[in-house]
């Protein structure tokens, strides 16, 4: 049923007022943001290694292949059996989950770089780690980014999932114990709640983009 739109911005305000939401909004967020950025460090790292290094590739790739197209949620009885129903196995989760699509852009952004860039960063006298910093990460940030952006939107995803199975907080606890205990008008401001967090994520991340892009224009022009 849906209840008047009044009913469920009353629920939502109360809830709000009264820190309900709150809590399980930073539930939410502080398992979302931990297992996406933890994701981001070794999607990035994995993909420059595996893009620069052939070695790296010939290890990984055929591991890659095998994980990669198994979907997130199936991780998650597995992760049950063997870390348990704790903040942990939702972290680790959101991390599995967010893990290939930032490692995939990465090598792809690192495979698509000009052959000349790399040659001249080596007449140069340029170490590895000077290569990788200055000429790959930047040549490589738009795909990176593009890669990033979709791990956020899987990462909320998994952690609203994994709230749902087995959690006593967080946004996705609380919008289908609503459901559960017939408080429809809570139920949507649950939804409502989250919908507007993941506009909020995603302005905030196109903001962030934009500048790092910016920069990097700045950079490139200057040298």
């Amino acid at each position: 049923t849906w209840p008047p739109v009044t009913r469920i911005f009353a629920a939502w305000y109360e809830n709000i007022i009264d820190g309900t939401l709150i809590v399980h909004l930073v539930a939410t967020l502080w398992r979302q943001m931990l297992g996406y950025w933890l994701a981001v460090v070794l999607g990035i790292s994995l993909g420059l290694a595996i893009g620069y290094y052939r070695f790296a590739y010939n290890l990984l790739e055929p591991l890659i292949e095998v994980f990669r197209p198994i979907p997130g949620p199936a991780y998650l009885p597995v992760l049950v059996l063997f870390v348990g129903i704790g903040n942990e196995m939702k972290v680790v989760l959101v991390l599995i989950a967010s893990l290939f699509p930032i490692l995939l852009n990465t090598y792809g952004g690192v495979r698509s770089i000009d052959p000349v860039q790399l040659d001249t960063a080596r007449t140069l006298g340029l170490t590895t780690l000077q290569t990788l910093r200055e000429v790959v990460l930047p040549a490589a940030s738009p795909q990176i980014l593009t890669g990033m952006r979709i791990s956020l939107a899987i990462s909320l995803i998994l952690a609203i999932l994994s709230e749902m199975i087995v959690s006593n907080d967080g946004l996705g606890y609380f919008t289908l114990l609503a459901e559960r205990t017939f408080k429809v008008p809570d139920m949507y401001a649950g939804i409502f709640t989250l919908a507007m967090f993941g506009y909020a994520l995603n302005r905030l991340f196109l903001l962030g983009e934009a500048k790092i892009i910016r920069w990097h224009q700045e950079s490139s022009g200057r040298k």
